[in-house]
């Protein structure tokens, strides 16, 4: 396990070290701008939270999810760290590494500019794949057994979240109809809000780990190794990540709720509660089974779902086409842009 004092050792000894971590610690504040505050989108557009209680909510629990899930489990962090594999050579790898985050840190910031709730767990995992391609001049870099987990995972993440929303959706008002209105939106309101602090939670364990596994294998490959079997998650990077993310979706997250929460479907409360059950499920089973997928995927099928339950026509099609077009784009978009950078920064550096 590498402490503080030996991440120090290895910054002096590889100073290229802190532009990497840099710009993955700039990769983790953009996911916490964009990703982090989708996870806390639906209570505040149902008014059974203020803007900022949601977004201190979503800070506390995205750190416990991050910390506490690791001590637990790291199953999607060493999903991540064996998707690809940069090679040999730890100075062209560390190299290839830069390359895939700055793409990863532009396409976020480009999607939060825009208000779009896009995967950064995608655009990560897709610059990672493109600047592993560029390494090894073609598939070569690639591991196709951890890489098709994140087949299933898209398709977990929008099946279950959708279909668990819908149902869920379907069984609340037949099972409170003898109950009175105003107390089971009372009530649904403050379970939404607990609802949406499990999500929060979920978001930490999941993106959280994507993103420090990342920070690790840049330290490993720093100090001179290109193998991350049998690596331990010290915790002074558990807080890190999780300090930066937070502070992500403190100073970013308002643009992204308002365009989930208020923009794309409006939600009963009790609607709210059923789309962040299913998302905290689905998010769960995937965590605990090393997938690695996309809350903002989780989420918006989830909403999408709870909102269709009662009328199809209740959901902005036309803004979650335009998410789904992003989400297409992301994994072709961000997967040349590390390939391209990779061979670019492979000859400047």
């Amino acid at each position: 396990m590498v402490t503080i004092g030996q991440f120090m050792e290895i910054l002096v000894s590889n100073p290229f070290l802190l532009v990497v971590m840099t710009l993955i610690l700039g990769s983790i504040f953009v996911n916490g701008s964009t990703d982090a505050a989708n996870a806390i989108a639906e209570p505040v557009g149902t008014r059974s939270i203020g803007v900022n209680q949601a977004i201190v909510m979503s800070v506390i629990c995205n750190f416990v999810g991050l910390v506490g899930m690791t001590l637990v489990s790291t199953a999607v962090a060493d999903t991540m760290s064996g998707m690809v594999d940069f090679g040999g050579d730890t100075h062209a790898a560390l190299i290839a590494l830069a390359a895939a985050t700055v793409g990863i840190v532009g396409w976020g910031v480009g999607a939060w500019i825009f208000g779009i709730p896009t995967s950064e767990s995608h655009a990560l995992i897709a610059g990672l794949t493109g600047a592993a391609l560029a390494v090894h001049g073609g598939l070569g870099g690639v591991n196709g057994v951890e890489w098709v987990k994140v087949i299933y995972g898209l398709v977990l993440s929008t099946v279950l979240g959708y279909a668990a929303g819908w149902v869920i959706s379907k069984v609340i008002p037949r099972a409170c109809r003898q109950v009175d209105r105003r107390h089971a939106n009372d009530f649904f309101g403050r379970m939404q809000v607990l609802g949406a602090a499990g999500v929060a939670l979920m978001h930490g364990a999941q993106d959280g780990q994507k993103f420090m596994s990342t920070a690790m294998m840049a330290i490993v490959l720093a100090s001179g190794s290109s193998s991350m079997a049998g690596v331990k998650f010290p915790l002074w990077i558990m807080v890190l990540c999780a300090g930066v993310m937070a502070l992500g979706t403190a100073v970013g997250g308002k643009k992204i709720i308002k365009t989930v929460g208020m923009s794309m479907v409006q939600l009963d409360k009790y609607q709210g509660f059923a789309a962040s059950v299913s998302a905290t499920v689905s998010l769960l089973v995937a965590t605990l089974t090393g997938l690695p997928v996309s809350t903002t995927h989780t989420k918006t099928a989830a909403i999408m779902g709870a909102g269709a339950a009662e009328n199809v026509r209740s959901v902005n099609w036309a803004i979650a086409r335009d998410m789904v077009l992003t989400w297409v784009f992301t994994f072709p978009g961000c997967g040349i842009i590390g390939f391209v950078l990779a061979r670019l920064f492979l000859i400047w550096f």
